[in-house]
C-alpha cells in the first residue's frame, strides 16, 4: 500500500515549479490531489494529465488565493470531487526582489496577499474540510529568512510571517490532531527563477558557492520532503521549520 493511499491533498500554486513538482509526488504516493492554479491554466492542466497518465487521480482548480470566494469554491469543488481534505500544501507564492528605494506599496500588498493572507485563507478553509482524523499542513517557506538577502526584504519579511504562522497554528490546531509545519526551500530552478534571470546569473553562481551540497535545488528535492511531512512517517512533527536548501544558512 502506497503511503498516501487514500488520502486527498491540495496543492495551491501548483501548475508549475515546485508546487507542480509536489502535487505529483503526492499522487505518486497514493493521493488524490487538488491542482490549484491562479491563472496559468495550461500548466495545471498538464500536471493533471501527467498525474492520470501515470495512474493517478487530480483534478485542476482555478482561484486566487488571496479571495474568499475562490477559497470557498476551490474547497466545495475538493468536497465534490473527493471528499474531506487529509493534507494541504499551501506553495502558492510571489515574489519581487529591489532595493528599500524601490518598493512601493503595491509591490508590498501583492507579496502579502498571497505569500500571507492567502496562506491564512487556505488554511481557514482547509481546517473546515478536514477529516476528524486530522490531517497535515504544509507551509512553504523560504530559506530567505535565515540568509536575508539584500534587496529581498518585503519577500522575506512574507516568508518570516510564514515562519511565525506555523508555530501559532502548530499550536493553535493540535487539538485537532492537524500537524502544521513548515518546508523552506533554498534556491530553485524552476520557471520562475528562470523568468526572473536567476538562473546563469552571478546570484546562482554564489549561491552554488556557497551551497555545502555545491548545487541549487530541483523541484524533486523539495516535493520528496513534502510527501515525508504529508505521511504518518513524520506524525511526531508539528510546528517545525525544515530548511532544505542544500545546506545553505
Amino acid at each position: 500500500m502506497k503511503k498516501l493511499e487514500n488520502k486527498v491533498a491540495v496543492v495551491t500554486g501548483a501548475s508549475k515549479g515546485i508546487g507542480a513538482g509536489i502535487a505529483k509526488h503526492l499522487a505518486a504516493a497514493g493521493a488524490s490531489v487538488v491542482v490549484n492554479y491562479a491563472s496559468a491554466k495550461a500548466g495545471a492542466d498538464q500536471v493533471v494529465a501527467d498525474i492520470i497518465a501515470n495512474g493517478g487521480k487530480a483534478i485542476a482548480v482555478q482561484g486566487s488565493v488571496s479571495k474568499e470566494e475562490d477559497v470557498e469554491r476551490l474547497f466545495d469543488e475538493t468536497k465534490k470531487t473527493f471528499g474531506a481534505v487529509d493534507i494541504l500544501v499551501n506553495n502558492a507564492g510571489v515574489y519581487q526582489f529591489g532595493a528599500i528605494e524601490e518598493i512601493k506599496a503595491e509591490d508590498f500588498h501583492r507579496q502579502f496577499d498571497t505569500n500571507v493572507l492567502g496562506l491564512l485563507l487556505t488554511t481557514q478553509g482547509a481546517v473546515k474540510n478536514f477529516n476528524s482524523t486530522g490531517g497535515s499542513i504544509i507551509n512553504i517557506g523560504s530559506a530567505v529568512t535565515a540568509i536575508t538577502p539584500v534587496q529581498s526584504a518585503v519577500y522575506t519579511a512574507t516568508k518570516g510571517a510564514v515562519d511565525a504562522i506555523t508555530g501559532v497554528l502548530a499550536k493553535e490546531l493540535g487539538g485537532k490532531k492537524i500537524r502544521v509545519n513548515s518546508l523552506n526551500p533554498g534556491m530553485v530552478e524552476t520557471e520562475g527563477t528562470h523568468t526572473a534571470g536567476f538562473i546563469g546569473s552571478d546570484f546562482e553562481a554564489e549561491m552554488v558557492k556557497t551551497t555545502p551540497l555545491g548545487r541549487i535545488g530541483q523541484p524533486d528535492d523539495i516535493a520528496e520532503v513534502a510527501v515525508f511531512l504529508a505521511s504518518e512517517e513524520s506524525r511526531w512533527l508539528t510546528g517545525e521549520i525544515l530548511v532544505a536548501s542544500g545546506g545553505v544558512r
